[in-house]
């Protein structure tokens, strides 16, 4: 089962990027981002996608450049994720044979992102929207609209975001900070895809 999950390493380094990625494969999340905010992110990307020979969809985060969706794709990267909707960014991603998910927040930046083409929308910072204010967002957006909620989510309100019809989450802080070992991101990975399945499932 592929997980709706997208695991965000911001601040991870390239010594820690490959037994990280294995970590999180073996939990069952398959979707990782490397945010370019991060120490020498480029050389985390390579390392994980090196590791995961095909078991996951790796990219990064924090993009803000189309040259830098150039780099990604030239390294043979799988994802895109923006903090913003820039529809250069965001075409750039889909012309490179990549999946793009932008950041959004209002109708307006929604809909934009769609007519360019990306493949999911992540609603940030998803806890000052609310569940009711995604809700009433997807009631105009197309019902086919992959949405993620990204920023004050995990375990204990998946279901919640669940039920007003939200396709994943990603999942930040909640699973990774700089210092924490491998052997804790692992634990609570095991954990976040366990209460996911648990929400899906209506458990």
């Amino acid at each position: 089962m592929s997980r709706e999950l997208i695991a965000i390493l911001r601040g991870v380094t390239p010594a820690e990027a490959a037994p990280m990625a294995e970590a999180l494969i073996e939990a069952g999340i398959t979707k990782i981002e490397v945010p370019l905010n991060s120490p020498d992110p480029f050389d985390s990307i390579k390392s994980m996608l090196d590791v995961s020979e095909g078991r996951a969809e790796i990219g990064a985060g924090t993009v803000l450049d189309p040259a830098d969706v150039q780099r990604l794709a030239q390294m043979g990267a799988h994802l895109v994720v923006s903090p913003d909707c820039n529809p250069r960014v965001i075409v750039a991603t889909k012309q490179a044979g990549m999946l793009s998910y932008p950041g959004v927040f209002t109708a307006t930046e929604a809909f934009t992102a769609l007519r360019n083409g990306a493949d999911g929308l992540k609603f940030f910072p998803a806890f000052k929207l609310g569940t009711d204010g995604i809700a009433a967002l997807k009631a105009v957006l197309p019902a086919e609209a992959k949405t993620y909620a990204v920023g004050g989510v995990g375990p204990d309100n998946f279901a919640d975001w669940l039920n007003i019809g939200i396709t994943g989450f990603g999942i930040g802080s909640n699973l990774f900070k700089p210092g924490r070992s491998v052997a804790d991101v692992a634990a609570r990975a095991v954990d976040m895809s366990a209460a996911y399945d648990a929400a899906l499932s209506g458990s």
